[in-house]
This record gives structure tokens, C-alpha cells and sequence, in this order.
């Protein structure tokens, strides 16, 4: 699971994701990936769940290429415990995607199985998704 090794802060505020990602808004390793409609919060489990499925489905052929890292802890405060006494312990950490960012980029396949390996991908994510491919790409 996606974590970082170590924080400045172990809890974070909420925040809000406002406008579009003008950051890792481009394909820049892969010809094909898929980029976010919407935002949202994605957690580790959820990026890792959606690696596995394009990694299946390529058979293992090709690169993947995960463009978000989830940075963000959130906490959780335990069952049935009463308001107030303070924030609850980090439970999971996530990534905060704006529309147009792009989280997946694979190469080194064919146009329809990277297509199906990143609309397994999208079933697994949170956020609508759409694919996309590199501008200059040309089918062999």
C-alpha cells in the first residue's frame, strides 16, 4: 500500500480541491493513460487495487506508470467514542486529484488492451475517468 515513509505533520486539515490540474495534466512517460473528470480524494488501497488490474490484464508486458501518490493522512476517531478529546489517529492516507490530472500512463501495448487495462483501472477509482492518448501516437 502507497504511503509516505515518513511526515512533517501527522494530521492534516480537510482542505477543499478547487479549479483544474494544470499540474500532471499531460501524458508525459506513457502513449495512453487515463485523467480525471472530477475531483476527489483516492486512497492508497483504491490506487493499488487499480495497478493490479491493468498489471493482470497487460500480463505483465509494457510500463505502467502511477502519476499521484497518496500524501494526505486522514484520521479517523474510533467507534462509538464521544465528541471532543481531540482529532482522531491517521487511518489511511490519500491523493487529492483535480479534474484533468492524470493518474495512470502505460506504453509498450497495443491501442485495445491498454484501453481495457485502463478502463479496469477506472472501475476501480472513485472519480469518472476518461482515456487518453499521446497526441503523436501512431499504430504499428
Amino acid at each position: 500500500m502507497l504511503q509516505p515513509k515518513k511526515t512533517k505533520y501527522r494530521r492534516h486539515q480537510k482542505g477543499r480541491i478547487k479549479g483544474n490540474s494544470h499540474r500532471g495534466d499531460q501524458l508525459a512517460f506513457g502513449s495512453f493513460g487515463i485523467k480525471t473528470l472530477q475531483q476527489g480524494w483516492i486512497t492508497g488501497r483504491q490506487i493499488e487495487a487499480a495497478r493490479q488490474a491493468v498489471t493482470r490484464y497487460m500480463k505483465r508486458e509494457g510500463q505502467i506508470w502511477i502519476r499521484i501518490f497518496p500524501d494526505k493522512p486522514v484520521t479517523k476517531k474510533p467507534a462509538e467514542v464521544r465528541m471532543g478529546k481531540g482529532k482522531g489517529a491517521p487511518e489511511y492516507f490519500v491523493a487529492r486529484v483535480a479534474p484533468g490530472r492524470i493518474i495512470f500512463e502505460s506504453e509498450g501495448v497495443p491501442l485495445e488492451v491498454a484501453k481495457e487495462a485502463m478502463r479496469l483501472a477506472a472501475q476501480k477509482l472513485p472519480v469518472t475517468t476518461k482515456f487518453v492518448v499521446r497526441r503523436d501516437y501512431v499504430e504499428e
